[in-house]
């Protein structure tokens, strides 16, 4: 069974010959027509001013809190905080906000979620989700264990009725101290504790590497990211049954249906240019690409026998290297592929692409696109974006999940990529973006050794009059 690959582990066994410079820096505006740029023109919030505390380097007036930090803050039952934090949302709660924090844990960690009564799907795993409360400044007032007992917990992606959905990066089957299969998508409430009692997989929503989801506040569609390879991942969509209606609990009550386990449809995404197939989507190297979607449904969604993405052949769905985060925004689905390289099975190599996905005209268009960066250790291009958000600012906040320095990276509505923050502690990935209701703190994480910031100051917008 394949295991989720980082791009560390694979760019280290990649030939050096591989990172040939294509569209280095190039983008394409969020909105508006195609633009690309040979060099990144100023944007953002200034230069970045190097932390004293080694931590976190930010523009000038801009500041962070620390609101956890694993092993060393403590939950309210008393065990430290665990590991890897990553995927996070934020929901607000009376003057502050609560956020939902997951724990991208796969065994060899030194903190786990703690496997609590009540709150456990399987005690061989050591994921799952803390919930954070915080002020109205992002001060932390306490965390708490919200799902425990399941897998390596990456992303996920919020619900227009305000929970959480979290998604197991893995195809792990129960066996050895696994006492139930994994791969699934669990529902979290940031607020009410019991609806988080006895967790209960979403198996509709496919067994397989989930990344991350966003869902359609119209339809309650739920569009998701694989990350996997071996042949490379896919993205789907699953389309509710007919009379379901979104809210709190109707999904776990679904699942708990009789015929719960398959209830609606879920079907892969298949791309095409005019009547040509597209195979992959490393195959746009030119913002502003936009593919007609048709979807294809999948035979085995709980993946029995074998895994989703090897039920099709290539010439009936569309691949991707590395698809990561996903968020919903500006009436359709962001989602990221992170890299792709020739060795992978990529048709083309590049170092980052954000799609947009429209459900009204049933399109994907290249909204972003980083070539391939020639020089990871210099502290001047980027390359594997990862989770997503999009910014009340403007255009989208990526979390840097690729070789060398790390960022936390923006990039305006008229396609122009700057600098936000940078990880002075060590190359480790930045995870979970998320914004505050108000727009006044970005939330966001660094992987290893495990930190929650809060970070705040002059935010304004970054687009036509912002740039």
């Amino acid at each position: 069974m394949p295991s989720p690959v980082s791009r560390r582990s694979f760019l280290g066994h990649a030939a050096a010959g591989s990172l040939g410079i294509a569209f280095t820096g190039s983008l394409e505006a969020i909105s508006g027509p195609p633009a690309f740029a040979a060099a990144r023109p100023a944007a953002g919030y200034g230069p970045l001013v190097a932390d004293p505390a080694g931590v976190l380097s930010l523009p000038a007036g801009f500041s962070y809190r620390v609101v956890a930090q694993a092993g060393v803050t403590l939950l309210e039952s008393g065990e430290p905080t665990p590991s890897d934090p990553d995927g996070t949302a934020s929901f607000p709660h009376g003057r502050g906000a609560t956020l939902v924090n997951n724990h991208e844990i796969g065994g060899s960690e030194p903190y786990r979620v703690p496997a609590l009564p009540g709150l456990t799907y399987d005690p061989g795993a050591g994921g799952g989700t803390t919930n954070i409360d915080v002020d109205a400044r992002g001060e932390r007032i306490r965390e708490y264990v919200s799902l425990a007992g399941t897998h390596n917990n990456c992303a996920g992606g919020k619900t227009p009725w305000s929970t959480w959905l979290t998604c197991e990066e893995t195809e792990q089957r129960a066996g050895g101290a696994f006492q139930k299969d994994h791969g699934y998508v669990f529902e979290v409430d940031p607020f009410d504790r019991e609806a988080n009692q006895d967790p209960v997989p979403l198996k509709f929503l496919g067994r397989y590497s989930h990344e991350a989801v966003a869902v359609d506040p119209d339809t309650s569609a739920i569009y998701l990211t694989e990350d996997a390879g071996g042949p490379n991942g896919l993205y789907y969509r699953w389309t509710p049954p007919r009379k379901f209606r979104g809210g709190k609990g109707a999904l776990r009550a679904l699942a708990l249906s009789e015929g719960g386990d398959t209830a609606g449809k879920l079907e892969a995404m298949s791309c095409y240019q005019d009547d040509k197939h597209i195979a992959d989507l490393s195959e746009a190297t030119a913002p502003g690409t936009r593919f007609k979607v048709r979807w294809v449904e999948v035979p085995d969604p709980d993946a029995k026998t074998t895994s989703i993405r090897k039920q099709f052949t290539d010439d009936q769905i569309t691949r991707s290297r590395k698809l990561e985060g996903a968020w919903w925004g500006d009436g359709g689905a962001y989602f990221v592929a992170s890299y792709a390289r020739h060795t992978d099975g990529s048709v083309n190599e590049h170092d980052g692409q954000v799609w947009f996905y429209d459900p009204r005209s049933e399109t994907v268009t290249l909204k972003v696109l980083f070539g391939v960066n020639p020089d990871p250790a210099q502290d001047k291009d980027f390359d594997g974006p990862d989770n997503i958000t999009v910014s009340p600012y403007g255009g989208v906040i990526l979390a840097e999940d690729g070789e060398g320095i790390q960022h936390l990276v923006g990039v305006t509505d008229r396609g122009r990529s700057y600098q936000l923050a940078r990880n002075e502690l060590n190359d480790s990935e930045f995870a979970g973006p998320t914004f505050s209701a108000d727009g006044s703190i970005l939330f966001a994480c660094i992987q290893s050794p495990g930190y929650v910031f809060a970070i705040t100051g002059p935010w304004k917008s970054r687009d036509k009059d912002g740039d």
